[in-house]
């Protein structure tokens, strides 16, 4: 990857700062317009000054020369909007990410352990740079720590006296409404995020983290929690609820976890992660009506078994 002026980027100073996201270190430098803070306030909570070394480290500038040998991959949607991939000489990769609106909004070319990466944003309203950058970042995040543990899991989660319960689906079946509610229904419940956490093994103990990425709801915690449990939701016409095996909890979380299956490195570590998430924690399949009397069997359910 060669960068031109590389001298001219921030080592330290405003447009340079660190965040511990899901207990990792990620350094970001700006030298384009526009501070951090404005492209990103929602990465605020989660600001680090305590000088531990970054596993990821992403510069956006407007000066980045390309890698001109690329191999296409192909493309994948992302909420909607397609990114396209490329595979660069040196074994990484560069991703062109797209709004919903067919809108290129940012470039990042990254190492092929995702370490490093550089991104440029194009021009284009403040919501664009913001979401392009930002869905810049959790790809980063997400690749880059693959292999230690860590996986971006699409599902909201609520805290529930202490413990984290996440629930996952399809965009669109009802995670959401089901979280809310938890909320609502149950006593000691807080949202700590409805699109995005982080979910790790530590000390074989299974461990979920709020994180920048909320989708469209602003939750932006720097909290965490241990797992009593992960549900699948799908909308039925009874509120029932089952434990599932090992196999089809496997089948399930794959899908929902941010991935590469065309990188050996980054699909055997989540692979591998979600082999032990398994083997730590419980997978449920709740089949359910948008009501209370869904929250309150699956709470009900759950966290008798996590006691």
């Amino acid at each position: 990857m060669t960068l031109a002026n590389s001298s001219s980027y921030p080592k330290s100073g405003p447009n340079m700062k660190d965040y511990r996201i899901g207990g990792h270190i990620v350094s970001i430098a700006l030298n384009c317009s526009g501070t951090i803070e404005e492209l990103l306030p929602n990465f605020t909570p989660f600001e680090y000054n305590g000088g531990e070394e970054a596993v990821l480290t992403v510069i956006v500038a407007d000066d980045i020369q390309w890698d001109e040998g690329l191999t296409e991959i192909g493309c994948f949607d992302v909420g909607g909007s397609n990114h396209e991939v490329f595979r660069t000489s040196d074994g990484g990769y560069l991703f062109n990410i797209y709004d919903t609106k067919g809108h290129l909004c940012c470039r990042m070319q990254a190492s092929p352990d995702f370490g490093n990466c550089h991104a440029t944003l194009y021009p284009g309203t403040h919501l664009q740079r913001n979401y392009g950058l930002n869905n810049c970042l959790m790809m980063a995040y997400a690749f880059a720590t693959a292999t230690m543990d860590t996986i971006l899991i699409h599902s909201s989660v609520i805290r529930c006296n202490g413990k984290g319960y996440l629930m996952t689906a399809p965009s669109g079946t009802g995670k959401s409404t089901h979280t809310y509610m938890w909320h609502t229904a149950i006593p000691g419940c807080d949202l700590m995020n409805d699109d995005n956490p982080i979910i790790r093994i530590l000390d074989n103990k299974a461990i979920v983290y709020g994180s920048p990425w909320s989708g469209k709801t602003p939750c932006y915690r720097n909290i965490q929690a241990p797992i009593g449990g992960i549900v699948r939701i799908k909308q039925q016409p009874e509120n029932a609820i089952r434990r599932l095996g090992t196999i089809e909890a496997f089948t399930m979380l794959l899908p929902a976890c941010s991935n590469m299956k065309w990188d050996a490195r980054v699909y055997k570590g989540v692979c591998d992660s979600i082999t032990k998430f398994i083997q730590t924690c419980s997978i449920w399949e709740l089949g359910c009506l948008p009501n209370t009397e869904a929250a309150i069997l699956c709470h009900d359910t759950i966290c008798k078994e996590s006691d």
